[in-house]
């Protein structure tokens, strides 16, 4: 079958689409990829060697009325340029992964009379998934607790989030080797990362957290993913502050050797993030992005935290001092990450990518 995958914008919506359309294509179909141009997918592009489709749009980044009136400018070109690629090469089903990046392909499907399935990586879902679920298909999520957002959707299909192929496989080896006691008194290996976007706080307040753990004599091992902007100055921190052992890195690509060595994750709360840290079992203590659309971090945290995955606690209320009394707590409770680490495993959000590939299948088929 001909199946077109609209993935553009963050990665929180590419990489779950790249997912997908590798899973698809190892199934015989032909697939194609629908973005945006922007830098953001670079990345996705460089990892993807079949059919793209650029169109250009835009989200609503301010509600002015002048900046309205160009957002459903560029909004409506899109649509518009979206048909006519569509038109085309007329794909048998489009599978939409949310953001304002799909809004163009989805009015496109919608006109042409093709099967539309969207998916919904956060427990509240975003706009374009809101807007367009009664004329889909199926809306595939990857949170139970997202039906009550969605109670106008023809079909709701719970599937989990697509994770890369790469990343699931390493998940599985690492689970089927068995992983050694922590000995009493050896490090918390600790794994930070919030991201290039909004992390700055978070960046700073846990390098001194750790460094005041470290003073205090708390044993830990730690891995400081601080994005670009933020390396130099964490750096120092953990410098003055005593800790130079610290491993402080901009980015890592390979998240998968990182996962499955700690035993701590502090972190943000995004779709796919929940999804990486249940497939490893890794317990977390999730930060929620304060600034997120409709703040469905926090209520992403939360499922999490209803299922004895991760603990929580908003930006505004995390402090250096807070920090390093939970660092010093979790460090002594090796009996409680056990715990953490089974409920992730067993009621985290589930690896997703061949149920939405079925769920997509059908839809193609016409058996939705």
């Amino acid at each position: 079958m001909n199946i077109a995958i609209a993935c553009g914008g963050t990665g929180g919506h590419a990489y779950p689409g790249l997912a997908t359309a590798e899973e698809l294509r190892r199934r015989g179909h032909r697939v194609t990829l629908w973005l945006t141009g922007r830098d953001s997918e670079r990345a996705v592009r460089a990892e993807w060697n079949g059919p793209v489709v650029e169109i250009p749009s835009k989200g609503f980044m301010s509600f002015s009325p002048l900046r309205v009136i160009g957002t459903l400018r560029a909004l409506h070109a899109a649509a518009r340029a979206a048909r006519t690629a569509m038109a085309a090469d007329r794909p048998d089903a489009l599978l939409a992964m949310g953001s304002y990046a799909s809004a163009g392909p989805c009015r496109a499907a919608i006109a042409l009379g093709v099967p539309l399935v969207l998916h919904e990586a956060n427990v509240i879902p975003g706009r374009a998934v809101t807007f367009f679920a009664r004329r889909a298909a199926a809306v595939a999520v990857g949170f139970e607790e997202s039906r009550r957002w969605l109670r106008r959707a023809f079909r709701v299909e719970t599937v989990g989030i697509p994770v890369r192929r790469r990343l699931a496989e390493e998940a599985a080896e690492a689970a089927a080797a068995p992983r050694p006691d922590r000995p009493a008194g050896a490090p918390l290996r600790l794994l930070v990362t919030g991201g290039s976007l909004g992390a700055a706080r978070l960046n700073r307040v846990a390098a001194d957290a750790v460094c005041a753990a470290a003073r205090r004599g708390i044993p830990l091992h730690v891995v400081h993913l601080t994005g670009t902007r933020d390396e130099a100055a964490v750096r120092a921190i953990y410098t003055d502050g005593g800790f130079p052992d610290a491993d402080v890195r901009a980015y890592e690509s390979d998240m998968a050797s990182l996962y499955a060595d700690a035993d701590l994750a502090l972190c943000r709360a995004g779709g796919s993030t929940c999804a990486e840290l249940a497939l490893f079992g890794l317990p977390a203590l999730l930060v929620p992005y304060p600034h997120a659309a409709k703040d469905h971090q926090t209520a992403n945290a939360e499922a999490l935290e209803r299922r004895g995955c991760a603990d929580r606690i908003p930006e505004r209320d995390l402090t250096a001092a807070w920090l390093e009394n939970y660092l010093a707590e979790i460090s002594r409770r090796g009996d409680r990450l056990d715990r953490m680490r089974a409920a992730a495993r067993r009621n985290g959000i589930p690896e997703g990518t061949a149920a939405l590939a079925d769920c997509v299948e059908r839809a193609a088929a016409g058996g939705l």
